[in-house]
């Protein structure tokens, strides 16, 4: 199981908390129980992939064994629960792999999983940015972005990372295979930028990954549940 924590922080000392975090929350997680593989990420301020940092939201993503120890461990984790308390709001994705590709920091993270179920799946896609090809990939990114954000059908959308401009990492959340796929082949910027990447081979590392959301806790921007759980099995 795949949980994947997102924090918002409001006030100036809060956010200068969080990005400390980046490097003081390290040795914590190292020695985490149960803890198959995690990233700590800051954030973007635009739709998908983006140049520009938003100093106040930040991200764990973590691999856990199963879903029962993902719920206990994210309710109960004093790592976890310090971040809640300086937050503004908080909200945690938990995601079953159902297929991936690719590998992450050398690592394949995620153990896919046969998938029978329906209902909202999450897709993940992170790469690391040659630097030769990151002034290209940033020109083309924008639009991108922004089909992401105008696209009817994504019910979320956030852009992470781990290094600022040559780590990065999407996640978007939609209804349904049907419509993931609708946008996948469309065909416009983001084909594009697709062939570009495989021609011009302008990653040294990628991982693309799909999950089907199993809960969530927490709020985002206000409102719980964020994504409409009845269909899921």
């Amino acid at each position: 199981m795949v949980s994947l924590s997102l924090f918002r922080f409001a006030s100036l000392r809060a956010r200068l908390w969080a990005f400390a975090m980046m490097g003081a929350a390290r040795p914590s997680l190292a020695r985490h129980p149960d803890l198959l593989f995690w990233k700590l990420c800051g954030s973007g301020s635009g739709e998908g992939f983006t140049p520009l940092p938003n100093t106040g939201v930040y991200a764990i993503l973590a691999v856990w064994p199963g879903e029962d120890t993902a719920r206990r461990q994210i309710e109960t984790s004093p790592l976890w629960a310090r971040y809640r308390r300086v937050a503004a709001e908080h909200w945690t994705l938990f995601l079953r792999p159902i297929s991936a590709r690719g590998e992450w920091s050398g690592r394949i993270p995620f153990d896919a999983a046969d998938d029978s179920g329906a209902g909202p799946l999450a897709a993940l896609t992170r790469a690391t940015i040659r630097p030769r090809k990151m002034l290209r990939f940033w020109q083309r990114q924008p639009d991108i972005g922004r089909m992401i954000g105008a696209n009817e059908d994504v019910l979320f959308k956030i852009g992470i990372g781990e290094v600022p401009w040559f780590q990065q990492v999407t996640v978007s959340v939609w209804p349904d295979e049907a419509s993931m796929a609708r946008f996948a082949r469309a065909s416009g910027p983001h084909a594009e930028a697709i062939r570009a990447v495989r021609a011009g081979h302008w990653f040294s590392e990628e991982l693309y990954a799909r999950f089907r959301i199993a809960g969530e806790a927490g709020a985002w921007e206000g409102r719980s549940p964020r994504i409409p759980m009845e269909v899921t099995p």
